[in-house]
């Protein structure tokens, strides 16, 4: 039937997708905006109109640079090993090697789990008496505050989000894997090519599009996270393990302060706009030449 609607049949297939979109995005960002014009500190239910003060404020408040810097902190430690290291395992586990499925089910098995259940998990090794630290009087070392130490708290965090996205990344590279053609690496085979001078010359330059789509998307989970901090620390101890997303929930939630974390809200989508800018630029541009 929708030879009848001619030209406009490709707006039919995106339209659900489009209206998605405006209810899920554009209303409530436009709505967060908004907001972010508006004084709630002193009444939430008669809020006062501020103007920018609530982005000028945000920027002369120290918690907001400390929150900032952690934030882009995970995202430099988190992003470049979410990146890089599950492409090496699936390269190897793209291998023709027995028991292949086993390892595939193994090193996939955390995505399923739930994060909040990794994350008490996890809370529960980095704990004063946990298996961590048990483990590290046994070899004769102090006892470390993974969790209650300004210098390890975010880094423990970190490991957590980096385990449980491993699979997932994984997962996405072998499918992209499976798209490069067998005759390229026997060419390289001939060529007397080494393991890895193949997947550097061949692998690597096919699947870059998958490189800089898992970058994007590690990149962008990296800047909201929220759970594993929420469970672990709740962004302490001393803001040191807080990052922008959880402290837009303390300040929205708990201080009710709406106007002050709407704006840090759309700071935010500024900044994981230009990162998806520059992925586009430095790793798709050629895609968007005309």
């Amino acid at each position: 039937m929708f030879k009848y609607y001619g030209k406009y049949t490709p707006y039919l297939f995106i339209l659900p997708s489009a209206i998605v979109l405006v209810l899920f995005f554009f209303i409530p960002f436009f709505q967060t905006f908004v907001l972010s014009f508006f004084d709630y500190s002193n009444n939430l239910y008669s809020p006062a109109f501020t103007g920018l003060n609530n982005y000028t404020e945000l920027f002369h408040n120290p918690v907001f640079y400390k929150v900032l810097w952690n934030t882009f902190l995970y995202l430099f430690i988190a992003v470049p090993i979410l990146a890089i290291f599950p492409l090496f395992l699936a390269v190897l586990i793209n291998q023709k090697i027995r028991g292949i499925t086993l390892y595939k089910i193994l090193i996939y098995l955390p995505v399923i789990v739930s994060i909040v259940v990794a994350a008490i998990a996890f809370k529960w090794l980095y704990a004063d008496q946990g298996i961590l630290n048990y483990a590290a009087n046994i070899l004769g070392l102090n006892s470390i505050g993974w969790l209650t130490d300004p210098r390890f708290a975010l880094y423990s965090v970190i490991i957590v989000t980096i385990w449980k996205g491993i699979g997932y990344y994984m997962i996405i590279y072998l499918a992209s894997l499976m798209s490069v053609p067998t005759e390229l690496y026997e060419a390289c085979d001939i060529d007397g090519a080494n393991f890895w001078t193949k997947h550097l010359t061949v692998t690597i330059p096919h699947i870059m599009p998958t490189i800089a789509l898992v970058t994007t998307i590690s990149a962008i989970s990296a800047m909201k996270v929220f759970a594993e901090i929420y469970v672990m620390t709740k962004g302490g101890p001393l803001n040191s393990s807080k990052t922008i997303v959880y402290y837009i929930y303390e300040r929205a939630f708990e201080n009710l302060d709406l106007g002050f974390a709407s704006a840090m809200a759309v700071v935010l989508l500024v900044i994981v706009l230009i990162f998806s800018l520059i992925n586009i630029f430095c790793f798709e541009r050629n895609k968007y030449q005309i």
